[in-house]
């Protein structure tokens, strides 16, 4: 091992000395951003000229600065923050500030989603008090009718609010309020132009014009970008831009790139002893470094092997088999047969020597020192799973910084084979419905167990139908424990949790955004939810695609035929009484996981007690008040907290 250290120390000296030698030349190659970021840019249909740290369209990065990029498509330039898109509409470099207004509010006063005006902090804060103020608007109002006269309520506008019209007002900062003639369930406070605001305060009658016109008129935000280097790196005749290998501020100079200023720094090509004497000293700070990290590591591979060894004696025969690396590639063949590719992962076909037994391998490609210990405690954990409709764990790989799971096979693959998709299915792969209903139950079945029958609780949140098995009998197995996480047998709400985690369209709402409420096992339960809805919805309902409005959502479509309009299922079940009471007990239950709010959901006890009860057991759901939104995969983050309004009148089971 030593000699292997000294070999790999020899070898980074060697690629040190060549970039000392060759980085001074490179350098002259930066005279051509310089060209580039000095000169401002335009985008979309915007007229004003932007430059740093805004950056998009022909503008590449190294102009500007992380975090201002911009849209310039369509009637951009348009600013993400999530959850909301800023249009742009004037810079201002000299006070570092731009005008904006939402996307959401830009023609339309009355938006799928109800979110406060958020900013990303670290980069913006809101700006010119003096010339802006908010005002507030108020949506799923009920009036006194009594009241209800222009001369007591002139602000007054409709929306429709979950398909009900439904009165909505608007507020100045100067008006006193709602006071007793009216409730409304839901408000946000949109920053607009005060004399915009001003003309609203004073309109004798309701217009709605106005409204719009003040709403587009936007508010002031100065920006954050290291806005002090920017002004020294512009007195000095150099262009502000980003060093995306350095991940730090850059000043572009005719002769190349500086830390701050063109005048200050010592100019590429100069101080040749200065540069050999640095680089001197930083090859030394690189072998020293890297010999104590190699040194780190060994001691981490031993205390993991140890841990590992402890772990094996702990639970004897209830431990799962250990495999080296060399053996996972004898059983893979040398992963030769893949079935399928996750995020964690990819998943291979094999054969067990010692008895032929047909296996899954998932080789997992997302490892680090800092998981070990949740690696094994998981492996423990799925270990002493024992359940029918939970997939069986029969060995596992920990081999140095390889990391594999080796389940049982399962011949019939995932449930999402026999699930219609964009309304056609291979018609010999197709189930029925009273098969669909006995793996909606075994899947329930396997998920109470998960959360009360273990000695430690866990929570999948990954329940999709890629992730539910199925054997030769079509028996469902919960398979995929990526990216669960282990509570404490008495703990019901999970803490420790960062960022948003499961696959989007089954991820809860409480995942996103704590204001929904906590995470827990209830968020398994929406997931589950959205599973049966989506096996409900065969080949009528599933037409889901990212970024849509809630009307198209399948469950909404769902609860107005089943619920609202109690219509028959004809054309998607057959003409069998025992079916449609299979088909209708699912879609109930699967409304009722959907539920917005964690509190309002059941157990997954009582779903196992409703599903294998009778239907007239099943008391009719409420309709989901805000549906969890269709996000890209990029909007799903924990750098910004989705502050949505809170909803009323929740509906608890």
């Amino acid at each position: 091992m030593e000699r292997k250290i000294d070999q790999r120390i020899l070898q980074l000296i060697l690629a040190s000395l060549v970039v000392l030698l060759v980085i001074q030349p490179c350098l002259c190659q930066n005279d051509q951003q310089y060209e580039t970021c000095r000169q401002p840019f335009r985008c979309g249909s915007m007229n004003t000229e932007l430059a740093y740290p805004f950056w998009g369209g022909d503008r590449p990065p190294a102009c500007g600065y992380p975090g201002f990029e911009l849209n310039c498509g369509g009637d951009g330039p348009l600013l993400s923050m999530p959850p909301l898109l800023y249009r742009v509409f004037d810079f201002n470099n000299s006070t570092q500030t731009v005008r904006v207004s939402r996307g959401d509010l830009w023609n339309n006063i009355c938006p799928q989603f109800l979110f406060n005006t958020t900013l990303n902090f670290s980069l913006f804060d809101f700006y010119s008090a003096a010339d802006d103020q908010n005002i507030t608007l108020y949506y799923g109002c009920g009036l006194n009718q009594s009241l209800l006269t222009p001369s007591t309520f002139p602000n007054q506008f409709n929306c429709d609010v979950n398909g009900t019209n439904s009165w909505s007002l608007f507020f100045t900062r100067e008006a006193s309020g709602l006071g007793d003639g009216a409730t409304c369930s839901n408000s946000i406070s949109v920053p607009v132009n005060q004399n915009a605001a001003r003309d609203l305060g004073v309109v004798a009658t309701t217009s709605t014009t106005l409204l719009q016109s003040a709403l587009a008129s936007g508010f002031s935000i100065r920006w954050s970008a290291e806005n002090d280097s920017c002004d020294e790196c512009a007195r000095s005749g150099g262009a502000c831009g980003y060093n995306q290998d350095a991940a730090s501020f850059a000043c572009y100079c005719r002769d190349g790139h500086r830390n701050s200023s063109c005048s200050n720094d010592t100019p590429p090509g100069g101080g040749n002893g200065v540069s050999l004497g640095s680089g001197i000293v930083i090859l030394s700070m690189i072998i020293f470094f890297y010999t104590t990290k190699q040194r780190k590591m060994q001691k981490l591979d031993q205390e993991s092997n140890q841990n590992v060894d402890k772990f094996l004696l702990t639970h004897g025969s209830l431990a799962p088999k250990r495999y080296s690396y060399k053996q996972i590639k004898k059983i893979t063949k040398s992963f030769t047969d893949k079935l399928g590719q996750g995020g964690f992962g990819t998943v291979y076909k094999g054969k067990l020597p010692e008895n032929g037994q047909l296996v899954a391998v998932k080789i997992l490609t997302k490892t680090s020192d800092d998981i070990t210990e949740d690696f094994i405690n998981e492996v423990a954990s799925i270990s002493r799973t024992s359940h029918v409709n939970i997939v069986n764990l029969l060995g596992f790989c920990y081999d140095g910084k390889n990391r594999a799971l080796v389940y049982e096979f399962m011949h019939n693959k995932s449930l999402d084979k026999f699930i219609h998709k964009n309304g056609s299915v291979d018609p010999d792969r197709s189930l029925g419905w009273e098969k669909m209903y006995e793996i909606a139950v075994g899947v329930a079945r396997g998920l109470e167990y998960l959360h009360r029958g273990c000695n430690t609780r866990i929570v999948h949140f990954d329940i999709k139908p890629q992730n539910i098995l199925l054997d030769e009998e079509f028996c469902p197995k919960i398979s995929d424990f990526g990216l669960a996480k282990l509570f404490k047998k008495k703990q019901s709400v999970l803490e420790s949790m960062l960022g948003a985690r499961g696959t989007i369209g089954y991820i809860a709402p409480e995942v996103f955004s704590r204001n929904f409420g906590p995470v827990s096992h209830k968020s398994d339960v929406y997931s589950y939810g959205m599973m049966i809805l989506e096996m409900g919805g065969e080949g009528k309902f599933d037409e889901v695609e990212e970024v849509k409005s809630s009307d198209d959502y399948f469950h909404d479509k769902i609860y107005e035929r089943v619920i609202i309009k109690n219509e028959g299922l004809d054309d998607i079940v057959r003409k069998d009484e025992e079916e449609e009471i299979s088909a209708r007990k699912m879609l109930l239950v699967g409304i009722w996981c959907v539920q917005t709010a964690p509190s309002d959901r059941p157990s997954m006890t009582k779903v196992v007690e409703m599903l294998e009860g009778s239907l007239q057991s099943i008391p009719i759901p409420p309709k989901p008040f805000f549906s969890s939104p269709k996000l890209t995969k990029s909007q799903v983050s924990s750098s910004f907290s989705i502050d949505v309004v809170e909803m009323e009148n929740s509906v608890v089971v």
